[in-house]
């Protein structure tokens, strides 16, 4: 069992301890508060503005973030010592969760306490958090990120701003443009990267009033109307040489490492909007009647229902585990010393997550994408229309898969990470598999599966089997011209986020278990978990299958196909009776339900 903080990646080559993995049912009373405020909040402030959030008000968006601020949500992740609450990473998640409810509103706050702001937390000196951070957690100051160019979306580092130090040595000159900013509308402060001497990609902190800095005009965007998103243009912008964050030519060290924190807090928003789907959803499921039976009484509507639960219980598993490990490594690793230096330890130790952020990421979007066409399909023809909260849910959830990195760009970090982090000695990867390789040709022994989930954690462990034989035959295989092989790398990313999507469902309803919050394996966190297992693995053993036909032919092709169907050997699960189990809860009760 991992002992202490968890190494990233750690979790495809060992099994984790359920009693040490965060789960949302250890949230601590201080934790339910800050939710439950924000709901108030919501209730109150938001919920009656909406349809005038929704035609971007900008003047009504920033007075609404201030009071957000004033309330103290804007200042979860910035410290004590400048203004902030310094909240843990579990809090500042179940708040990033909550506020997910006001859809665009909450794309706004996401982008100023996020990715705005945490580079100043993180690399700011001790002068530019003293001059930032108090009216950033405020909300005096609004905050965009500002680093996708016409030319360089998910090849961030070729972008072609660029600085030049001015003759006195007082400035950098500044030219350039950014799109697809979000907040530029109305933001007071931006995070900008550019090259300096056209080479040295480097962050600077401009204030909206410099000179030769202008904002152009709104995008027409499919969703997430209520949020500005705007191009920016810099024509001789004199930046004072104080306002370079972090270090010159390092630029792309804060980039990577706000981007691991903004793909998490994403994940945990796409969560957040999983479980409106699934209330409004299951309520319009009760109500709305054909052939004088409510939608939910018809298995087809109940199985979606079910379908959408267990989504968002996988996906709130992988969530609050990634955030329970920041936690932990935040907590260990950052020593006494000076504040900038304490920054940067938060950044490194929520950076060794960087595949998890990049797991949560995907996984989430894709869940939310899921669920909310599902509401869509329950609602029926009322779900195509503007006046049904779905149809926004739709059309807003798309954009999650291209925010932060797109989903591709982030399936191929992800065994991208892996290796890096192995061929460093960071991790045993390359031990493990050769370990594995002759046991794999040996006889199994049949597992005893007398506890509860036994079935689970078992076909878990040979999934992570699968994985390392997979994997260890892809590097020899193909060596260095593996990042050319973008299929297989698809695969071993997509075999990564089901592994570590199966496994902390598992570890959490064996938590649930161990806790006495659920008797048995019959409690609906463990048939969620049941459910998902048995799906994940069928799909696995259909992408190690066709993984293995691209890379070997022969008795080799033949030997390993033999070795997946020897993995893959186990009990099935009856997935259409534990799912009109699951419905049931979810018709009954008309919100999500664990």
């Amino acid at each position: 069992m991992t002992v202490g903080p968890a190494v990233g990646g750690r979790f495809i080559i060992e099994p984790s301890d359920p009693m040490s993995t965060c789960i949302p049912e250890d949230f601590t009373s201080e934790q339910r508060l800050i939710a439950e405020s924000a709901e108030q909040f919501i209730d109150t402030e938001l919920v009656p503005r909406d349809a005038e959030i929704e035609a971007l008000n900008y003047e009504l968006t920033v007075s609404l973030m201030r009071t957000a601020g004033q309330q103290g949500f804007l200042a979860a992740d910035i410290p004590e010592a400048y203004g902030g609450l310094g909240l843990d990473k579990v809090s500042t998640t179940l708040l990033a969760e909550t506020l997910a409810r006001t859809s665009s509103f909450a794309l706004s706050v996401g982008a100023h306490t996020g990715i705005g702001t945490l580079p100043i937390v993180f690399f700011g000196t001790k002068e530019q958090k003293e001059k930032y951070l108090p009216k950033l957690a405020t909300g005096e100051w609004i905050a965009a990120y500002c680093l996708t160019e016409p030319s360089s979306g998910s090849d961030a580092l070729s972008a072609k701003s660029t600085a030049r130090l001015s003759e006195d040595g007082k400035h950098y000159i500044l030219n350039g443009s950014k799109i697809f900013i979000t907040n530029a509308g109305f933001a007071d402060l931006f995070i900008v990267y550019a090259k300096i001497d056209g080479d040295k990609f480097t962050a600077f902190i401009i204030e909206r009033d410099m000179e030769g800095f202008s904002v152009g005009p709104e995008e027409h965007k499919m969703g997430i109307k209520g949020s500005s998103t705007c191009p920016l243009f810099f024509e001789d912008v004199h930046v004072p040489v104080e306002n370079v964050l972090g270090e010159i030519g390092k630029g792309h060290l804060i980039a990577f490492n706000i981007l691991n924190i903004g793909r998490f807090k994403l994940g945990a928003a796409c969560l957040g909007t999983c479980k409106e789907a699934i209330e409004l959803a299951a309520a319009y499921s009760n109500v709305r009647k054909q052939f004088n039976e409510p939608l939910s009484s018809y298995p087809l509507i109940a199985g979606k229902l079910a379908d959408m639960n267990m989504l968002t219980y996988v996906t709130e598993s992988i969530v609050y585990r990634t955030a329970g490990w920041m936690d932990d490594k935040l907590s260990s690793s950052i020593t006494d010393g000076s504040d900038v230096e304490a920054g940067r330890q938060a950044a490194k130790a929520i950076g060794e997550y960087a595949m998890e952020c990049s797991i949560v990421k995907v996984f989430a979007s894709e869940a939310l994408d899921a669920v909310s066409d599902e509401a869509v399909q329950i609602h029926g023809g009322y779900g195509f229309i503007k006046e049904y909260k779905v149809e926004r849910i739709y059309r807003d959830s798309r954009i999650n898969r291209i925010f932060e990195g797109t989903n591709e760009i982030n399936r191929l970090l992800i065994p991208g990470t892996l290796i890096k982090k192995a061929m460093k000695g960071e991790l045993p990867l390359l031990e493990k598999i050769e370990g594995l390789q002759a046991s794999l040709l040996e006889p199994q022994q049949p597992p005893v599966l007398d506890a509860p989930l036994a079935l689970e954690g078992y076909r878990i462990e040979q999934a992570k089997k699968l994985f390392l034989m997979l994997g260890g035959s892809a590097v020899q295989r193909y060596g260095t011209k593996l990042e050319k092989e973008q299929e297989i790398l698809e695969v071993l990313a997509n075999m990564m986020i089901v592994i570590y999507a199966m496994e902390s469902a598992y570890l959490r309803a064996k938590k649930r278990i161990a806790l006495k919050l659920d008797q048995d394996d019959k409690s609906l966190a463990a048939l969620m978990t049941k459910v998902y297992v048995q799906e994940a693995m069928e799909q696995l053993e259909s992408d190690a299958r066709q993984t293995i036909v691209r890379m070997e032919a022969g008795d080799m092709q033949r030997m390993q196909l033999s070795i997946v169907k020897k993995l893959m050997k186990a009990t099935l699960t009856d997935v259409i009776t534990l799912k009109r189990q699951i419905a049931a809860k979810v018709i009954g009760s008309e919100h999500y339900t664990v």
